[in-house]
């Protein structure tokens, strides 16, 4: 047992290497999430909106029978397929995330215990 209640120098190692292989994992998930095209439409699929993963808009497309529809019916669709857009980015990225640290076990003394 190491003195103090420090964990021992492997702990310390092992700990050390799964930061530092979570940062490296870390950096390509953020180049993956920047090519994501992640789509969301409006409810009647008149209006799409696509974020990358990393929420960044991309571009819109809009059916021109929704511009006929009238201003309310148009921006309710194009805040629709925003929300939907953004809410795969989010769910996308959170699934990821969870992934990447899923199996994140430090097993060091003090942190994450409960009391």
């Amino acid at each position: 047992m190491a003195a103090f209640g420090l964990p021992n120098f492997g702990q310390l190692t092992e700990a050390f290497r799964k930061a530092q292989q979570i940062q490296q994992d870390a950096q390509k998930l953020q180049e993956e999430l920047e090519t994501l095209e992640l789509k969301g439409s409006s409810s009647n699929g008149k209006a799409s909106v696509w974020l990358s993963g990393n929420q960044e808009p991309l571009r819109v497309q809009i059916d021109p029978s929704l511009l006929r529809d009238g201003q309310e019916a148009t921006e309710k669709a194009l805040l629709e397929a925003l929300q939907a857009a953004y809410e795969h980015s989010t769910t996308t990225m959170k699934n990821k995330m969870e992934e990447l640290t899923g199996g994140l076990n430090l097993n060091l003394p003090g942190i994450g215990d409960e009391k």
